[in-house]
């Protein structure tokens, strides 16, 4: 049986950037959920080392090899990660441009898990406003629980009203392993699909 695959996207510019810090921990703990079931393989698509490219195809509309290879390894993985830092209230243009030069149906089926980092925890709604939105309209199944890591979440528990960071990403992770497991393979998605008109035959007396 072929490993899981498992992308996480992650759209931080700064290095060390607290975004890939955080793709890099969803991703761990996906595939330790994933571990249980199936060998997994993760990668991590680094949005910063591919602005440039990114760029040349939104306004010729051919990628270059290297936007080529990440775009194929999002499109092709059995489970994506998507991590953006916030500004002004809302993911950042290099996230929101990479996704706009994948195919608009080529996510759609797809487990995706949503996280977003910020400076302040004022920002955590640009995940239900913004990136929720955007994936349920590129017909992606997204995880129920999204994951927000503002500056004061690293290294705290949270309080009584709140889980802490740690918890949030498990939670996340294994509700991204569920849907993983249970998706099925493309031949089988394929199979399922009955024709109109045989459908129609079936409720004919």
């Amino acid at each position: 049986m072929k490993p899981l695959k498992l992308v996480a996207v992650s759209a931080g510019l700064s290095q060390p950037s607290s975004t890939r810090l955080l793709a890099d921990r969803l991703a761990e703990a996906a595939r330790r959920h994933l571990a249980e079931e199936r060998a997994t393989e993760v990668r991590v698509v680094e949005l910063r080392d591919l602005a440039t490219d990114i760029a040349n195809t939104m306004v010729t509309g051919f990628p270059g090899a290297a936007l080529r290879e990440a775009i194929e390894a999002v499109t092709e993985a059995d489970g994506v990660i998507a991590v953006t830092p916030i500004f002004t209230a809302s993911y950042s243009g290099l996230f929101k441009s990479f996704f706009d030069v994948i195919d608009n149906t080529a996510l759609a089926g797809k487990p995706v898990l949503i996280a977003a980092t910020g400076g302040t925890a004022r920002h955590s709604l640009a995940l239900e406003h913004a990136l929720r939105p955007l994936f349920a309209y590129l017909r992606a199944i997204v995880v129920p629980t999204a994951v927000y890591a503002a500056s004061e979440d690293w290294g705290t528990g949270g309080d009584g009203r709140t889980d802490g960071l740690a918890t949030r990403i498990s939670r996340a992770a294994e509700e991204l392993a569920g849907l993983v497991l249970r998706r099925p393979a493309a031949a089988e998605r394929i199979d399922a699909v009955i024709p109109f008109e045989q459908q129609l035959a079936a409720l004919r007396p």
